[in-house]
């Protein structure tokens, strides 16, 4: 099988757990890229983090960011955002702020959380200064539904850190028969994460392979994470990092070494060395 787009978790998978990329990763996704593979970043984390990420990696394709909510290769003009509206992202901090928690609006310019469980030297007024194009404030505040009253915001997400499983499942399910204008997406432990209805990751690479004319059985997916499953199992090849759970290692057609042992490094050598430039193959008429 010829494949055409290569798809990355960041978390778990591309980054070991010391938060680095490994030089073999780098030299791996520079390897796609040098065959004409679109590589692409598909993760829970926001714009601006994932920018990062993909600079270091020197990506050129749209990111995948917010648990598919924002798509967008530039800040300021993504091809695909959905945002939780005004009024209901009010309505469900109120709902939220009576659980024991962390409830961060996460915002493609911004972060906004309470001060729940925070370090004391990341609290701090909130004040939205950008310095650059991708520049990213998070701002910690007393209370996040007063703060929401004096500015109103509309993120792309919300993710909500509980301190224990059990407030998360109470959480979850009031919010599911309450909010019908969301979907809840449980990430790692005790992370529960909010965003608009009909959002995920798969619908956020649907989209991005809709504009580039690439078929699901031209996309590698790989991946570490409970979100990563339908995207594991809808790709063509669907590969589970070492270090992922046991349900996602048995919807895999692939598994790789961990993130730690330059999982994605081996796999992607494994998979593109023998595969011959698009170019080429476009060229020759193997492919359109």
């Amino acid at each position: 099988m010829i494949y055409k787009m290569l798809a990355l978790n960041i978390d778990g998978t591309l980054l070991q757990d010391n938060g680095r990329l490994n030089k073999a990763t780098k030299e791996a996704i520079e390897l796609a890229i040098g065959k004409g593979i679109k590589v692409t970043l598909v993760t829970s984390r926001n714009f601006s983090s994932a920018t990062r990420i993909a600079r270091e990696l020197h990506l050129d394709t749209c990111l995948v960011t917010h648990q598919g909510s924002f798509v967008a290769r530039d800040r300021d003009k993504p091809i695909l955002v959905k945002r939780i509206n005004e009024n209901v992202t009010h309505d469900l901090v109120r709902f939220l702020e009576a659980f024991n928690c962390q409830i961060k609006l996460v915002h493609e310019r911004y972060t906004i959380a309470n001060k729940q469980r925070t370090p004391s030297n990341l609290m701090g007024k909130f004040v939205i200064q950008p310095v650059n194009r991708f520049s990213y404030s998070e701002t910690f505040v007393d209370s996040l539904l007063d703060k929401l009253i004096e500015t109103p915001v509309s993120p792309p997400k919300i993710e909500v850190r509980f301190m224990n499983d059990i407030d998360m499942i109470d959480a979850k399910k009031a919010i599911q028969e309450m909010f019908h204008e969301v979907d809840c997406i449980e990430n790692d432990e005790h992370i529960l994460e909010i965003v608009p209805y009909g959002t995920s990751k798969l619908k956020g690479v649907l989209y991005l392979c809709d504009r580039l004319n690439i078929q699901r059985d031209e996309v590698v997916m790989i991946g570490s994470g409970k979100d990563d499953l339908p995207l594991i199992e809808w790709s063509g090849l669907g590969v589970a990092m070492g270090n992922a759970s046991p349900q996602l290692k048995r919807a895999a057609d692939w598994i790789t070494r961990s993130n730690n042992e330059n999982g994605v490094s081996y796999m992607v050598k494994e998979h593109f060395r023998k595969q011959q430039p698009i170019d080429f193959l476009k060229k020759m008429n193997v492919i359109k």
